[in-house]
């Protein structure tokens, strides 16, 4: 069977932003006709218009708007090609006259944090939803929705379809929240921005370590969020988070494109700018919280602290170390703080100690494999290190990472490393 001509660059790229501006326009639809099933399959219908048309005829010169009339198009024909009820049909012919100025009524102004709040009802149980918003919000596919949650695809894929069915059962509505009702989707909201700058910080797979878009599409939508609940400690905690992380990211390839651990990194390279704003935001949030951290407060304060350190020998590993216990006591069930608290105490007691946190875990990922194999080698058991991290070579990783992770096997296996 002869395979399928590969995409082309300019397909991948005309792709990409089809997702991206087909996810932000499905807070129209589903404000109008309050249906996320209906929504969705007029977007992916208008989505598969234009990978079909726009090879053709060259890109439009606004994309977002020539999705947005498609899909609005799309929704009639489907209300009216599946018969649905005469009100709703009045409704989907109403999106052909909807404006920006009418989109603007809302509080939240921005078509996909419009998106986020609507769908983070408090109905539904936390990563439920934010494995719903992270799946609407860009498009996301289960499996990458799955990974920025640490969790197996199968088990996401069964989330996702429980909180559909009780969307449909329990008569949630797809309706923009009213101002009063913000605050008590806040939490999830974050959670969602959060978990969007982690799946771009570290792709899935592909080429590219980090997915620089996506990761500067979360940052904007944290100013949102701050600019929108300028007055809650949560957004200034989320934004500080985002920014000292995305401080560090010019040191994380080489020029050769080559992964830097962090200990290696030029801190030369690191965004100078960000780091003093985001250090402003942690401050405002510690101080709007009266000392009672969140989460990203939390979590923002260990990227602080590599932040301000002027090597990474002068890092507060000792300090690190006490915030993932804050963290892990708040947050029992996370995996990537249990996982960063191992590497913080191997650093502040020495690589056995690191091991041995490590090995108390349950959850034994690729990631997990990984961190094992550069304690093992740090304490010279480098035949061991190198057979754990081939181990971790079975999961998929994005190209760079991959790459590493074979160039330390080739350091481990070399005669008198």
């Amino acid at each position: 069977m002869a395979h399928p001509h590969p995409l082309t660059e300019a397909e991948v790229r005309l792709a990409e932003t089809v997702r991206i501006e087909g996810a932000r326009i499905l807070a129209t639809l589903i404000r109008t006709v309050g249906d996320l099933q209906l929504a969705e399959d007029a977007v992916q219908e208008a989505t598969i218009a234009a990978l079909r048309d726009w090879p053709v005829s060259g890109p439009p010169e606004n994309p977002r708007a020539w999705l947005t009339v498609a899909a609005r198009r799309k929704a009639i024909d489907i209300i009216r090609r599946e018969g649905l009820r005469a009100g709703k049909e009045r409704e989907g012919t109403e999106l052909m006259d909807l404006s920006s100025s009418e989109l603007s009524e809302s509080v939240v102004h921005d078509d996909q944090l419009r998106l986020i709040f609507t769908c983070c009802h408090p109905a539904l149980a936390m990563e439920a939803r934010v494995a719903l918003a992270l799946r609407t919000l860009c498009g996301l596919s289960t499996e990458e929705v799955a990974a920025a949650l640490l969790t197996s695809e199968a088990a996401m894929a069964k989330r996702l379809t429980r909180t559909r069915q009780k969307i449909t059962q329990a008569s949630i509505p797809y309706r923009i929240p009213s101002p009063a009702e913000l605050p008590r989707r806040l939490a999830a909201v974050c959670a969602v921005v959060h978990s969007l700058y982690t799946s771009g910080h570290t792709r899935l797979s592909g080429e590219r370590l980090v997915d620089i878009d996506v990761c500067a599409e979360a940052v904007r939508l944290a100013r949102l969020l701050l600019r929108l609940l300028p007055d809650a400690p949560e957004p200034p905690g989320l934004l500080a988070l985002l920014l000292l992380t995305e401080a560090r990211r010019p040191a994380r390839l080489n020029a050769q494109g080559e992964v830097t651990l962090l200990a290696d990194q030029d801190r030369e390279l690191w965004d100078t700018s960000a780091i003093a704003e985001g250090l402003a935001w942690l401050a405002v949030s510690l101080e709007r919280s009266a000392g009672i951290a969140d989460p990203c407060q939390l979590q923002a304060a260990m990227a602080a602290q590599h932040a301000i350190a002027p090597t990474a020998a002068d890092t507060d590993w000792a300090e690190i170390v006490r915030l993932y216990d804050l963290l892990l006591s708040v947050q029992p069930t996370n995996r990537a703080a249990a996982l960063g608290r191992a590497v913080a105490v191997a650093e502040a007691h020495g690589p056995p100690a690191g091991l041995a946190a490590l090995d108390a875990l349950s959850d034994r990922d690729h990631r997990w494999q990984a961190i094992r194999a550069e304690l093992l080698a740090r304490v010279r058991r480098f035949d061991e290190a190198a057979r754990e991290m081939r181990r971790s070579l079975a999961a998929t990783l994005p190209a760079p990472e991959r790459a590493h992770r074979l160039h330390r096997i080739a350091q481990w296996s070399t005669p008198g490393v």
